[in-house]
């Protein structure tokens, strides 16, 4: 029987087969092989802008079809939804976070922790309750879902308030200097229905998007290959994959997006954050996130976003380029590179990588890429804990966040906020937050001089 499922799935079909015999054409030559380039992060695909639009290129070698379903998705990314019944961009809510992709990613980039009395804007809060779901994941709380959508389309209570404060503490390094760390505490006020007093959760800003198709190129056995669950080496990192599940392929997958490394793919990663995010059903996701709450309108709606809208979107964040590294050839960047691997910072943060072959997909396939990431879970210690599983990661557990374009966030964000819940104002707070697996590259950035500390927040910088 073909149903409407089929049909929209066939279109999406027909959309991504143009631009992958588009793309089946033969690659441009090899960088030499024994030469580095370390200021292409990303390949061929680098693109060479350190000004506030660094993170919003597309792939620069890319056949015209591409380029063209890679602006639709651009365009697409932008877009404004709004509650039913409307002409342009209907289905928003009932609940919700935001009301488009960029609200959260602000120029392809990262998202920040309120100010003051400001609500959650680019931020959000994973919630569960013990126990897993049938797949293996965190267990949704009853009334309100995996995530709490503290916003509501006109005439729907949202299903709470979420405020943030903060305790600071000072830290003194081995050089004399102090510095502020601040830990974050949250308080939900104004709950539609009373929340479980077992309920768990985790706060999230919105990640950068750019370079992540490089990064869904990575061959799955070369990121297993880095896995050390036990410590079989003794070196102290025993990073492990996240095994979670793949709604499209039906089946356990390796998990490489996200702050846990909760998705299998761009393209779930796309429709979940429709779904929960902004409460668009889609074709991975065609319930509303609602669905069982007293929010709910009972409309049974059809789709609300095309499968050729999902596919695009999922394209163009496959297809944003990296930016260039910069100043790589001054001695302070060169010293602080040194002292980077010296302290163990390069062990989870593994500077190099290459992308699979792929004759489908030439404009990401074999390519020497810089993203300074394993793709692995991390023990990061009790100070970042959020107490939540997910799939495999327990409460302490962190996939390793890429650092390539890490320096340009002032310049593209305005600010330096930085770790899952932007408690770090800088890259050298959130050094110091590390413990766990990362304790004791921790304290080797702690007992540096200042000249050290300086030449290896630079080498950060250039990236």
């Amino acid at each position: 029987m073909i149903t409407r499922r089929h049909i929209m799935w066939n279109s999406g079909q027909l959309l991504l087969c143009v631009v992958l015999f588009s793309a089946c054409r033969k690659e441009p030559a090899e960088w030499d092989a024994n030469e580095r380039h370390p200021w292409l992060s990303g390949g061929r695909q680098t693109v060479f802008d350190a000004g506030t639009g660094a993170f919003s290129h597309g792939f620069p070698e890319m056949s015209a079809t591409a380029q063209t379903l890679h602006g639709i998705g651009d365009i697409q990314f932008e877009q404004t939804f709004v509650s039913a019944p409307a002409p342009i961009n209907p289905g928003l809510g009932p609940v919700f976070n935001s009301v488009s992709c960029t609200s959260c990613h602000i120029g392809d980039g990262r998202g920040k922790p309120p100010s003051g009395s400001e609500p959650l804007l680019s931020m959000l809060i994973r919630i569960s309750v013990p126990g897993t779901d049938a797949h293996g994941g965190p267990a949704v709380v009853p009334g309100f879902g995996g995530q709490l959508q503290q916003r509501a389309v006109f005439g729907t209570a949202p299903e709470a308030n979420v405020t943030l404060t903060w305790t600071t503490t000072t830290e003194t390094l081995n050089d004399g200097t102090t510095i502020d760390l601040r830990t974050p505490s949250y308080t939900f006020s104004n709950a539609y229905a009373p929340l479980p007093g077992d309920m768990m959760w985790s706060a999230r800003v919105a990640p950068p998007v750019f370079g992540l198709g490089l990064l869904e190129a990575i061959d799955e056995n070369t990121i297993r290959s880095g896995s050390d669950e036990n410590d079989a080496n003794g070196d102290g990192i025993s990073g492990r994959t996240n095994e979670v599940w793949d709604v499209e392929g039906q089946r356990i997958a390796l998990g490489r997006f996200g702050w846990k490394a909760e998705q299998p793919t761009l393209l779930q990663q796309s429709a979940a954050a429709y779904n929960e995010d902004m409460g668009i059903t889609n074709l991975l996701f065609p319930s509303e996130s609602s669905l069982g709450q007293p929010q709910y309108d009972g409309r049974n709606d059809d789709i609300e976003l095309t499968d050729s809208i999902l596919h695009a979107v999922a394209f163009y964040v496959r297809t944003l380029a990296v930016p260039a590294r910069r100043n790589t050839d001054a001695p302070v960047i060169r010293q602080g590179e040194i002292l980077f691997n010296e302290a163990g910072c390069s062990s989870c943060h593994v500077p190099e990588q290459r992308t699979h072959v792929d004759v489908a997909f030439a404009a990401a396939s074999n390519q020497r890429i810089f993203p300074y990431t394993d793709l692995l879970l991390h023990d990061m210690g009790p100070g970042l804990t959020d107490g939540r599983p997910s799939f495999r990661a327990d409460g302490t557990e962190w996939r390793t966040p890429p650092l390539w374009g890490i320096g340009l966030t002032q310049v593209v964000n305005g600010h330096q906020n930085f770790l899952h819940d932007g408690r770090a104002r800088s890259l050298l707070e959130a050094i110091l937050w590390h413990g766990g697996e990362a304790q004791n590259s921790s304290d080797a950035v702690r007992a540096m001089s200042t000249e050290e500390r300086t030449a290896l927040l630079a080498f950060l910088g250039s990236l």
